[in-house]
């Protein structure tokens, strides 16, 4: 604080005496005698001169704690940060070559980085130790003089490193009386004015609070300029992030109570740096996804972002390895952890990314890429919408109420993944599949009936607009253009600063994440959640059987309208993923007699002692002797021509002379392939 100089003061003339002491004579001051010691001239000077500027303490304090900041951030620079990014850079890097750039570059930042550090603590360290000798020296030889000295100047350094700005000075007193945090000198009106009046926002600007929080981290809140609302700030986000020097990611900044009066939370580090495992994992019990919601992510401020399925279908798009995958299974695995939800997944693709759902008799629907089937099923979700608004009327009801869903038969959650599989241009039915997937859309929440499209090509042509913006929770994760973030995103949301294609560094799992029923716009990263090599959605499947195998929910224990549908349409059961719960269509479990489960395991390990003698052609003894139990080779050739497979036939094995009687494998399989439906 700057103060006006001081005019020297008359003191009044004192006369100490002594009981019994002689009159002193006017104008004189006699011996002191109390018990305070006499201070020098100097000495009373810089007493005032620190009481007049309230040197006090915490500001001591707070001034060796901004050192030590100090030293902090000259000791991490910004390493830390390049560091993440060339691993983001080798996590997303396809080709040999472009691996082996990125492995080289992350190396030589670690190694730049440890050399930096090297030199910089032995800097420190000889400043130090310097000091201390000196110090040490003075305090042993130079007398108290130099002792007083030197400890003044430490309190001069605390003190000064401690000091406020004048606007900080100024804005203390209506701070006090609203009880109010003071702010640290990093933050203050000048500093945001500038910042703020940079990014197209003239006026004045003034700081209530500071709150500094953990994790260096600061929540500030502040009046705008006059006339000037919170949301056309944001909607400069990155040229405000860039002007506080910045991350977008790093900056958060929400309307405090009125339109011109904003939150500012800020970070000095990148919040999404490194991964988080999935809260599921920990998560015991039934989980309320309707009511509660899902945790999906977590946000800048690291709070999770929690998902309800209930108002709102979903969209998640990326291209491919920017995370949508495991966005989409923690959103998925969490609906299985609710058993009044019945799952219906349509694979986009021949792999067993989805095959732990079926496995573990969650998934009341699973089939891999048919678009008859899926025509099939959306007809069949069509209808069942019609069953379910007349329930609801009967119960005077608008929509699905928690007390409601079991009494309706459950939430229906149709996931697609790689929907373009089946809505891009020339794609077999495309254009009846999109006009039931916009009908169900637009008029299907409030029956209880939602979709989960995934995509990693977020395009007009695949996502229509009338289909996307019908899904009122949009996840954009790396995209190729502005374009692709729009089709997901909305058409104007590039030029709001949500743009899915310019995340600096595109780490896996960060998108723009939209829901406007959990009061969600922001930047959001998924959860970790690993099936490949630690198999956590395998081990999340079999206690959410557990929950539905206590609620009677597991596939069989209860009538499924859906099902029911799609076997009277096609003939064919994809409850719990077909009769192997691999995705393929088959017969129902009920239609397959005991003497036909019998024929299909005996071929089963005919089939599975061809392929350990190696050959596609054998004889039943060997395959009996192969298969083992009490089964003999006759009894082997009964069940095999009783399943469909057809008398022996003349075959020649390698090594033997002549032909002899046995079975061909495409005969076995064949059959079998009859047997179960497919």
């Amino acid at each position: 604080m700057t103060t006006a100089p001081q005019q020297p003061v008359e003191r009044p003339t004192l006369t100490l005496v002594k009981d019994n002491a002689p009159a002193a004579v006017e104008g004189t001051v006699v011996e002191h005698q109390g018990t305070e010691p006499t201070r020098p001239a100097w000495l009373t000077a810089v007493y005032d001169h620190a009481r007049d500027h309230r040197l006090y303490a915490p500001q001591i304090g707070r001034g060796y704690a901004h050192l030590a900041r100090r030293w902090f951030h000259a000791h991490r620079d910004y390493w830390p940060q390049q560091i993440a990014t060339a691993e983001a850079g080798l996590a997303a890097a396809v080709t040999s070559d472009a691996q082996n750039k990125a492995r080289h570059l992350l190396e030589q930042h670690r190694a730049n980085y440890r050399h930096h550090r090297r030199i910089h603590s032995l800097k420190a360290g000889g400043w130090s130790v310097t000091t201390l000798v000196g110090a040490g020296a003075g305090t042993l030889f130079g007398g108290a003089l130099f002792d007083i000295g030197l400890g003044l100047a430490a309190l001069g350094l605390g003190a000064w490193q401690g000091r406020r700005t004048a606007s900080q000075e100024t804005a203390r007193a209506p701070q006090a009386l609203l009880g109010l945090a003071e702010p640290p000198p990093s933050i203050d009106d000048d500093y945001l004015q500038q910042a703020i009046n940079s990014i197209g926002f003239p006026g004045k600007v003034r700081v209530l609070d500071v709150q500094p929080g953990a994790d260096d981290t600061s929540t500030t809140i502040f009046d705008l300029p006059t006339g000037v609302p919170v949301e056309a700030v944001k909607k400069k986000i990155v040229a405000l992030a860039a002007a506080l020097g910045r991350d977008v990611s790093m900056i958060d900044l929400n309307k405090a109570g009125a339109e011109g009066r904003a939150s500012l939370w800020m970070t000095s580090r990148d919040p999404f740096g490194s991964p988080r495992p999935s809260p599921l994992l920990t998560m015991t019990g039934t989980l309320d996804a309707f009511g509660k919601g899902i945790p999906v992510a977590w946000n800048k401020r690291g709070a999770p972002v929690v998902l309800p399925v209930s108002n709102s279908s979903f969209v998640i798009a990326g291209m491919t390895r920017s995370g949508k995958g495991v966005g989409a299974a923690n959103l998925i695995a969490g609906a299985a952890m609710d058993p009044r939800i019945n799952l219906r997944i349509v694979a986009g693709k021949e792999n067993g990314e989805w095959d732990a759902y079926a496995k573990a008799g969650v998934a009341a629907t699973y089939f891999k890429p048919s678009p008859e089937r899926l025509l099939a099923l959306l007809k069949a979700l069509i209808a069942d919408m019609g069953r379910r608004n007349r329930d609801l009327g009967k119960w005077s009801k608008s929509k699905v109420t928690a007390d409601t869903i079991t009494s309706i038969g459950g939430l229906e959650l149709l996931v697609i993944d790689e929907v373009a599989t089946y809505t891009r241009p020339g794609k077999r039915l495309r254009d009846e599949i999109l006009e039931a997937l916009i009908e169900l859309s637009a008029v299907a929440a409030g029956a209880g009936i939602l979709l989960v499209l995934i995509t990693q090509y977020p395009e007009v042509d695949v996502l229509p607009q009338a289909l996307a913006m019908n899904c009122g929770t949009r996840w954009a994760m790396r995209v190729d253009n502005a374009t692709q973030s729009n089709a997901v995103l909305g058409g104007s949301a590039s030029s709001s600063g949500r743009d899915a294609s310019k995340f600096d560094p595109p780490l896996p799992g960060l998108g723009w994440l939209v829901n406007p029923f959990a009061g969600v716009t922001d930047k959001a990263r998924s959860f970790d959640l690993d099936e490949d090599e630690r198999g956590e959605i395998s081990e999340l499947m079999k206690r959410a059987a557990a929950l539905r195998d206590e609620a009677g929910r597991l596939v069989g224990q209860w009538d499924d309208p859906i099902e029911a549908a799609l076997l009277s349409a096609t003939g064919l059961s994809s409850a719990a993923g077909g009769p192997a719960s691999n995705g393929v269509p088959g017969r129902a479990a009920h239609q397959v007699t005991p003497e036909q489960r019998q024929q299909a395991e005996a071929m089963r390990g005919a089939l599975a002692a061809m392929d350990e003698l190696g050959r596609d052609v054998a004889q039943t003894q060997e395959m009996a002797d192969l298969i083992g139990g009490s089964l003999t080779g006759p009894e082997l050739g009964d069940l095999l021509r009783d399943g469909g497979a057809g008398v022996t036939v003349k075959i020649e094995i390698p090594g033997r002379t002549g032909r002899v009687n046995g079975y061909r494998r495409a005969d076995i399989q064949d059959a079998l392939d009859f047997l179960s439906g497919a």
